[in-house]
């Protein structure tokens, strides 16, 4: 086994599909099969099942290795770059809500005081993040401390506030602050990513009229755009500004009235991660990051 074989490995392991990985690492997809083949050869167990219409998924030993190869490949990077400390490197996963609002910002201002480190951004929703952390392929996750696994490490940094979303010109858009009543008499449109959306219609469960879900969607650039062109309302917890979609439609945000439930942003890591240098420095400048200085006040409007 040799380690071109260990990159295609961990290729399909993070694509899902031989053909996937075939154009990743451009070369041939006989290629891939054969080097999978020859992993599995030598580790003498099956290490993915192939499943029509899904692709590749690791089987429980092939979690196993994966995992165990992924912490080689940081080895080999660290000693092939000359390294005689702790390899600067971290993969971050960002939960998809939350990675463009925060995940550019603060990894650049990481990197700025690190410059010889390397961050590797990863986008996904909370359940692949949770198994990411589980295989090792990330070291560290910013997501919502909701639905955390009891096995996993948590530093909560700032708490999300969440808020309505109105098109201009809507009855209860120059309001102050919004009921869970008033909303739930308009048509919803929701998150639909695992977890969130039960999170959302919580949100509503006491108005004493039905929630009429107009419709879902994964993308918060989606769910502003409908709600600016008069789809329904939303809700959201990203700190967003006011302003314009991507259509150029105007869109408002207003506060729930009340206390609404409240989810902290967090960092989550398996305990052995703190081990290293760079996750632990990382954890510190993202606790100063997010900490609420005057000096870092958002300039948006009802910004938590």
């Amino acid at each position: 086994m040799n380690f071109r074989q260990v990159e295609i490995l961990l290729a399909v392991a993070d694509t899902g599909s031989t053909a996937a990985a075939s154009r990743a690492l451009n070369t041939s997809q006989p290629s891939i099969s054969l080097a999978i083949a020859r992993c599995e050869e030598v580790f003498g167990q099956k290490l993915f099942i192939r499943i029509p219409g899904r692709g590749m998924e690791l089987t429980p030993i092939g979690q196993h290795k994966v995992a165990q190869l992924r912490e080689l490949e940081k080895q080999a990077r660290w000693v092939l770059s000359g390294g005689e400390s702790t390899p600067e490197f971290l993969n971050l996963g960002v939960f998809s809500t939350l990675g463009p609002r925060y995940a550019p910002q603060l990894v650049r201002r990481f990197l700025d005081t690190r410059p010889d480190a390397e961050v590797r951004i990863l986008e996904a929703d909370l359940e692949t993040l949770f198994d990411w952390l589980s295989d090792g392929r990330i070291d560290l996750a910013l997501l919502y401390d909701f639905g955390i696994p009891s096995d996993f490490v948590i530093t909560l940094l700032m708490t999300a506030k969440p808020y309505a979303l109105l098109p201009q010109g809507h009855r209860l858009a120059r309001q102050p602050s919004v009921c869970a009543e008033d909303l739930a008499q308009e048509p919803i449109i929701l998150m639909n990513l695992p977890r969130s959306r039960g999170y959302f219609l919580s949100l509503l469960q006491n108005a004493s009229v039905p929630v009429r879900v107009a419709h879902e969607t994964s993308s918060i650039e989606m769910l502003r755009s409908m709600v600016a062109n008069g789809f329904g309302v939303g809700l959201l917890a990203t700190d967003l500004p006011d302003g314009t979609c991507y259509d150029g439609s105007p869109v408002i945000r207003v506060p729930l009235a009340g206390r609404p439930p409240q989810h902290q942003i967090a960092l989550a890591h398996r305990g052995a991660a703190l081990k290293r240098p760079i996750t632990q420095a990382f954890t510190a400048f993202a606790e100063a990051y997010f900490s609420p200085t005057p000096a870092k006040q958002s300039p948006y409007r009802g910004a938590t």
